[in-house]
């Protein structure tokens, strides 16, 4: 549970404002309903029971989006009809909500839904006057107040964002081609394992190893490889669909996963990338040559045995000669299936 709280941030946000909202609001559900407040005390029991509803939710299905969603809705209406209803008291409980609402939602939906409060607030109290506000000086300051607490919230709800995009982008990244890194390459492969599983759905693995780059950085010296694989990534890149997934998981070798691939297909893609490298890759020494092994994925066969036998072709491709691709034959008919 901790391990899956660390690697999504998103729900881990929902987990812990769930916790604070329910150990928050309960206490005061029960106290109002005991006073006789139902209205109040309904609307804080509803709270507390979609909490827990969405955070569940959000923990089954690993969807963040709709449970946080869904969470700013409720407790912004909520929070709006209990400040009608309750008067001053009822506004001390919208300063946590615009926390609350930023946390949960992109900034761009927390301050409409700040906005949308006030107005509703301001709206109901110049409609029946007294009923929020005990003056119009009182309700200025509020929304003075108010507005300068959403801003500051939008401005570091923004910026925290901003670079949790820009950390994921380098975890993920190879910083020299651009391409996915090794990391990104494992869980987009478990992701495809689960995929087959559960749908069926065919994958290709083509695992490619430059010829001879050693001696291109002997030679010529770092610079020049690294022009050389960053002109590789942009040569694969350019010979493949929109959906195909191309990843570095070593110095020279690189990885393209291509969904809905068969045998026949994976062995076409190759043979084309094959191609290409050998008509338009170039070096300071002249031509740069690419070997090539691919496999499809079996059903119920783990990601690294996957990558295990993609690998091995991969490795006679090279043996055989290099500049060459070498395609797993397809599995026959009730052969054994490789356990997880």
């Amino acid at each position: 549970m901790f391990k899956r709280l660390r690697k999504d941030f998103q729900l881990s946000i929902i987990s812990l404002m769930g916790l604070i909202g329910v150990l928050g609001i309960t206490p005061y559900a029960f106290y109002r309903l005991m006073h006789g407040n139902y209205l109040v005390g309904i609307a804080d029991s509803v709270f507390v029971a979609s909490t827990i509803l969405a955070v569940l939710y959000a923990w089954r299905t690993g969807d963040t989006v709709k449970p946080g969603i869904y969470l700013a809705s409720i407790f912004s209406v909520g929070s709006t009809l209990i400040a009608i209803n309750l008067g001053v008291n009822g506004l001390f409980w919208l300063y946590p909500l615009i926390l609350f609402n930023f946390f949960m939602v992109s900034p761009g939906k927390a301050i409409v839904a700040t906005l949308l409060i006030l107005t509703s607030l301001v709206g109901h109290a110049l409609w029946v006057p007294g009923s929020v506000f005990e003056s119009h000086y009182q309700m200025i300051s509020f929304l003075v107040t108010n507005t300068v607490a959403g801003i500051l919230t939008f401005i570091f709800a923004y910026r925290t964002s901003s670079q949790r995009d820009q950390l994921q982008i380098l975890a993920t990244s190879d910083p020299l081609t651009g391409t996915r890194n090794r990391r990104a390459m494992d869980e987009e492969m478990k992701i495809a394992v689960s995929s087959k599983r559960r749908h069926g759905k065919d994958y290709g693995a083509l695992a490619m190893d430059l010829d001879h780059f050693k001696q291109i950085n002997d030679q010529f010296g770092h610079p020049a490889g690294d022009q050389v694989l960053i002109d590789f990534v942009e040569l694969i890149k350019s010979c493949s669909r929109q959906e195909d997934r191309l990843f570095r998981f070593g110095g020279e070798e690189f990885l393209l996963l291509l969904p809905d691939s068969t045998t026949e297909g994976l062995q076409a893609a190759a043979n084309h990338l094959l191609q290409r490298v050998r008509q338009s890759l170039r070096g300071p020494g002249g031509a740069v040559t690419v070997s090539i092994g691919g496999t499809t994925l079996r059903r119920d066969e783990s990601w690294s045995s996957w990558l295990q036998r993609t690998d091995q072709c991969l490795y006679q491709a090279k043996s055989s000669g290099r500049d060459r691709c070498i395609i797993e034959a397809p599995q026959p008919l009730g052969s054994p299936q490789p356990l997880p």
